[in-house]
């Protein structure tokens, strides 16, 4: 993903939010989702927190980027001003994320007329080869929708320097913080069948700088709100037409295939219903064929006619009737 950054534009940097204080909203967010033995050590060094409070100071600091600017502080490792005094840990986290956020994948190279040229090193690479889902967050059934985290599914392979760059190169968003977990399939009681690799992913929740609302399921939308979503989505993507489609073409494909052609051609078929279909048909046809010949046969008897019945069979003869080459 580092190599998205080969043309030196924004979305080459790992994209830390590095400008004023986050809202309270996304500082709630980076709280909860802490992991566990971090949240646990604040709790035992600072007491517990209540539901949607932050741990960050009024610079927007996590107790994690407070205690390291004050052990660099006491090294005396911290930039100083114009005046010489260190700088603030607000300005010094950001220059931390700034590097962070620093081009990667490029060399300045100085010629020899004292100008100054950009290399750039690595491979180029344009198109990633991965796949991101966005899912609902998890959310308990007594808090609400926290809006300023974002769910992902992604594969195993990808890191969480190639989820700030990906993001920000498609979507242009920006991120506070990254956890990643990994889900393994369940162990088959049978030792000899392999593992299901698909049900294996990992899962990434991502901080958002912007609150970003998950879009409301069918089943939780008004009928008006349902009729008018699936017609958007009827509109945009033609589901049901390409649902069409697909049945077509799996039609196409298994006719005259083995036990297929039963299946889809009832004329042939053994079941009940469609034995009593035939017969029914048949019979019909059978009743038609003698009142035609009955009405002839009077017809010709008020004229004075002679009736001749192999005739009348000739013309009767049914016309889808048709003999077969053995």
């Amino acid at each position: 993903m580092q190599a998205l950054g080969l043309r030196r534009i924004a979305c080459s940097a790992r994209s830390y939010s590095t400008g004023p204080i986050l809202p309270d909203g996304a500082l709630a967010a980076r709280t909860a989702s802490t992991p566990l033995a971090v949240r646990l050590r604040r709790r035992k060094k600072f007491g517990p927190l209540q539901a949607g409070q932050t741990d960050a100071d009024a610079s927007g600091l996590t107790p994690t980027e407070v205690s390291r600017y004050n052990r660099l502080k006491a090294l005396g490792e911290i930039p100083l001003d114009s005046e010489g005094k260190p700088i603030s840990a607000l300005d010094w986290v950001q220059k931390v994320n700034e590097r962070r956020s620093r081009i990667r994948g490029f060399q300045l190279e100085k010629q020899k007329d004292g100008s100054e040229l950009v290399k750039v090193l690595g491979q180029r690479v344009y198109l990633p080869n991965i796949e991101f889902k966005l899912v609902r967050n998890f959310t308990p059934a007594d808090e609400p929708y926290n809006p300023y985290e974002a769910t992902f599914r992604i594969p195993k392979s990808v890191t969480k320097t190639d989820i700030r760059s990906y993001l920000d190169a498609v979507y242009g968003v920006k991120t506070t913080y990254i956890r990643t977990d990994n889900y393994y399939a369940p162990e088959e009681s049978n030792p000899k069948k392999p593992k299901a690799a698909h049900r294996s992913y990992k899962r990434a929740v991502v901080g958002l700088v912007e609150p970003f609302y998950y879009p409301h399921r069918l089943e939780d939308m008004s009928p008006e709100q349902k009729k008018e979503r699936k017609d958007w989505l009827e509109k945009e993507f033609n589901i049901e037409a390409m649902d069409q489609l697909r049945r077509e073409e799996m039609l196409r494909q298994t006719i005259g295939h083995g036990s297929a052609a039963f299946r889809y051609k009832p004329e042939n078929a053994t079941r009940r219903s469609h034995i009593l279909k035939l017969v029914a048909e048949r019979k019909l046809q059978r009743e038609t064929m003698v009142s035609q010949v009955a009405q002839k046969i009077q017809e010709k008897r008020e004229q004075g006619a002679k009736v001749s019945y192999p005739a009348l069979a000739a013309e009767t003869k049914p016309a889808s009737t048709k003999e077969t080459k053995s």
